[in-house]
């Protein structure tokens, strides 16, 4: 039965030696957007047989963080180190069949052989010398305690080929694998060691009925190796799709040198869930015309093909993110918004239960501050630099402080404070506040400019921010426009 017959299996095979990476997130956005497009189903492997780097930590991170990125699977996890029996079962099978052998070539003559090649400038690979060995000779080895690896026959003059569904037609010749690939460490000769990754990878997929492979371009040799494995367990082999890796600036692949990698750290640089999701979409495939830059992971799967998957790399670009992430801020509710950024603030102290200013802690002042600040916002982290004059007394930079030796201006305030003396929080609605603005401005004989730049300069300490009428009727409703006038007085 071909891959593409059976029912859509695909499969996300993270290792937790390390937090989620934004190239492994990235396949894991492929994976679900195929399985969603084709009602088939998205599965995941924990691939955790390193057992000196695997940590438990950084699997509950790698699940967290697909949780959190919207990437939901249908079957509970596999865990690799659990199935380690059915990998030694498939190494004894080859074993049997003559389709791997065990060698005894020592790490002192395995280096000097690769030694002697790059010496005669030849591409690194293992010669095959203990392919045939004669049962005395095997015995020979054991006596003098050898402890062999098994490796798998790869015949030089063998061509691998299949059907790339992104690169389309792959053909890849046997004598450039390496030599006979080994699949299990060293061990003695009465034993199989720890089965390596290319074995185990095929074992499992096979056991998990996987029907397609979607992974980086990185693994196109593996494909090769794993081809001729599948061949020799008798097990049908999956479709592969290799999408091309994400580059930095210089078009080099992106690594921790480049800075933030892991889904957790722009989680925790205010990045939110849906606009990461959406920008990995955009790493390497290319939404249908008419669709814009702009969408849900729901809207791309119902439209997700790997014809419109690039095979160039992809370059991350961090103001493509930063606009999405500005798209998506802007277009939440503003009770949305304040649920996000309220814990925010109450890291910071502000706006909780039992503060001195009970109106900041009201949900209903916290969403109409969110609302005057969401248009502005880039990332989550930026709504509290620009809520903090709020919440907290901004001291005057030197544009407000020239502001207000502006011919009129302390007088424009000062009748203005005279005017909002008497009055409740209440009371001030956004007609008055523009007639006091004007009345103030007549009784100081100024434009009403100057009592606007001043107002603003008493309220937020700066001449930048937001909507200046909003920005005081929420806070003459927290009480604090009248001090802040009356402090520049």
């Amino acid at each position: 039965m071909t891959a593409e017959a059976r029912s859509v299996r695909v499969r996300l095979a993270p290792s937790p030696t390390g937090t989620l990476h934004i190239g492994t997130a990235r396949t894991a956005v492929f994976n679900w957007l195929f399985a969603r497009h084709s009602g088939g189903r998205f599965l995941l492997r924990i691939e955790d047989t390193d057992r000196e780097r695997s940590k438990p930590e950084y699997t509950a991170n790698i699940l967290d963080g697909l949780r959190w990125l919207g990437l939901d699977w249908d079957e509970e996890p596999v865990i690799q180190s659990q199935r380690l029996e059915q990998h030694r079962a498939a190494i004894q099978q080859l074993l049997d069949a003559g389709q791997a052998y065990r060698c005894y070539a020592s790490e002192e003559e395995l280096t000097a052989m690769r030694e002697q090649q790059a010496a005669a400038k030849q591409a690194p690979r293992y010669d095959n010398r203990h392919r045939d060995l004669s049962p005395e000779q095997e015995q020979a080895y054991i006596a003098e305690g050898r402890e062999p690896v098994v490796r798998f026959r790869i015949d030089d003059d063998r061509t691998i080929t299949w059907t790339d569904l992104v690169r389309g037609e792959m053909r890849w010749s046997g004598r450039d694998l390496g030599g006979d690939m080994v699949i299990a460490r060293r061990a003695p000769a009465h034993r199989i060691g720890d089965p390596l990754y290319n074995l185990v990878v095929v074992v499992d997929d096979a056991a998990m009925a996987i029907s397609h492979v979607i992974r980086g371009e990185d693994h196109i040799a593996n494909t090769a190796k794993q081809l001729l494995l599948y061949e020799a367990l008798g097990q049908p082999a999956p479709a592969f799709a290799h999408t091309p890796l994400i580059l930095n600036q210089e078009g080099k692949k992106l690594s921790k040198r480049d800075g933030v990698t892991s889904i957790s750290d722009f989680r925790a640089m205010g990045y939110s869930a849906t606009a990461l999701a959406n920008y990995m979409t955009l790493l390497g495939w290319s939404p249908p015309e008419g669709m814009g830059e702009r969408f849900s992971l729901q809207q791309a799967a119902a439209v997700f093909g790997f014809e419109r998957v690039n095979r160039a790399g992809a370059r991350f670009d961090w103001d493509k993110l930063n606009w999405l992430n500005g798209q998506v801020l802007r277009e939440q509710g503003a009770e949305s918004l304040r649920q996000q950024l309220a814990p925010l603030w109450a890291e910071r102290g502000w706006g909780q239960a039992g503060a001195a200013n009970p109106v900041q802690a009201d949900p209903a002042w916290q969403c109409q501050l969110s609302e005057l600040l969401g248009p502005s916002l880039t990332l989550l982290a930026d709504g509290v630099e620009q809520a903090e004059p709020f919440f907290t007394t901004p001291e005057l930079n030197d544009a407000a402080r020239a502001q207000l030796e502006v011919a009129g201006a302390r007088a424009a305030l000062a009748a203005l404070a005279e005017a909002l003396e008497p009055l409740t929080a209440s009371d001030l609605g956004a007609d008055q506040a523009q007639a006091l603005l004007s009345e103030a401005a007549a009784a100081a004989g100024v434009k009403k400019g100057v009592i606007m730049k001043s107002l603003r300069a008493a309220l937020l300490g700066s001449l930048q921010g937001p909507d200046l009428l909003t920005t005081w009727l929420l806070l003459h409703r927290s009480g604090d426009d009248l001090p802040r006038i009356a402090r520049c007085l």
